[in-house]
């Protein structure tokens, strides 16, 4: 069965938005390449409707690198209960939020690569509520940001087992967590 993780940037104060803004000065070679072999390992990304929407804005027109022109390759999923324009970033196919566990449950059972989600909001915790979330994988960077769109809701609720975690020279930690229960 395929692995199904949740990538994150974070705030050391746990905070998710505008990652654009803060985590850019902290970009090292290590940490890129331990981010292209993540995603050199999946090959489908599956997100949720406003992550999607805002991703399809920037990445067709990054390319002419290894990591975004597979990132550009791969299938994205994006998960929404209302339509999505899909046309500026293929392959990419709509799975009805409606028939969340039972879609991830059937893309989980097909052969291939590690499933990425990108982000971490209502479709992470509706993963991990199904039992179908594997693995979070939080970068913290050492940003202290004061405010904003937190990394757990209150809905986020559940019980984790640390399982690695790696850090970087620039201060970034990735903390690996597998939901328990999996």
């Amino acid at each position: 069965m395929r692995k199904l993780i949740a990538s994150t940037y974070a705030t050391l104060d746990g905070f998710i938005d505008n990652p654009h803004e803060w985590s850019l000065q902290y970009s090292e070679e290590k940490a890129q390449n331990y981010a292209f072999t993540m995603a050199k390992n999946a090959d489908a990304l599956l997100l949720g409707r406003v992550t999607y929407e805002g991703m399809a804005q920037a990445w067709p027109n990054m390319g002419g690198n290894p990591y975004a022109d597979h990132v550009n390759s791969i299938t994205k999923y994006v998960v929404a209960t209302e339509p999505v324009d899909t046309s500026a970033w293929n392959p990419t196919t709509v799975i009805d939020g409606n028939d969340l566990t039972g879609a991830v449950t059937d893309l989980k059972r097909q052969d291939g690569g590690d499933i990425l989600v990108w982000g971490n909001g209502r479709l992470t915790d509706g993963l991990a509520a199904a039992g179908l979330l594997d693995e979070y994988k939080v970068w913290i960077y050492p940003v202290i940001k004061g405010s904003g769109e937190p990394l757990f809701r209150p809905d986020s609720v559940g019980a984790v087992d640390l399982v690695d975690s790696l850090t970087f020279p620039s201060g970034v930690v990735v903390l690996t967590y597998s939901p328990l229960g999996v």
